[in-house]
């Protein structure tokens, strides 16, 4: 087996949990967050990616939640953040769980292709990083998403906000197989 082989398992592998508890907050909530703006998406994000700086930082947790949990948020919301990009936000709930599930799978293989053509242009150079850097380049992509967002979603020669969220969804399926490893 290449590394590169071992890359995508691992990825598909830390992408399978975030899908089950994904799945699984579907069951008791139904798709809620289709009332969500992609703003508040990527406010939900920032959130997440500041709880695990602020634990990177700190070494502990008043809450009984450690750092793995706001990765596998990321990853969720990111995806949820591409679905809302693309269909819109909703006043009420308007999709099935199934519905929410084939979109969800959409954007997860859009992710993994991704992160195949960076990974082999970048040479698994993931792999070298410390998890902390992930986290400061997950808030890197959010403070330039919010940038974005407030111009209206108009950007001059950068990429849009679809490609961050994208970027950090693939970010944090490296914390997470990092923490998993």
């Amino acid at each position: 087996m290449t590394r590169y082989d071992e890359t995508n398992r691992q990825f598909d592998g830390a992408m399978a949990l975030c899908r089950d508890i994904f799945a699984r907050k579907l069951n008791d909530y139904g798709p809620s967050w289709r009332m969500m703006r992609p703003e508040s998406i990527t406010d939900q994000i920032y959130i997440k990616a500041k709880r695990i700086r602020s634990l990177e930082i700190k070494k502990e947790a008043m809450v009984d939640e450690g750092i793995l949990p706001e990765f596998i948020a990321i990853v969720n919301y990111g995806l949820v953040g591409l679905i809302q990009l693309d269909c819109g936000f909703a006043d009420d709930i308007d999709i099935t769980a199934e519905r929410a599930l084939e979109l969800y799978d959409k954007y997860a293989d859009q992710a993994r292709r991704l992160m195949k053509a960076k990974n082999h242009d970048y040479d698994e150079a993931w792999r070298g990083m410390r998890i902390n850097s992930y986290t400061d380049l997950i808030l890197t992509k959010l403070q330039r998403t919010k940038q974005i967002e407030d111009h209206s979603g108009m950007t001059e020669v950068s990429e849009g906000i679809d490609a961050n969220y994208m970027d950090m969804v693939n970010y944090a399926v490296f914390g997470i197989i990092k923490l998993t490893e």
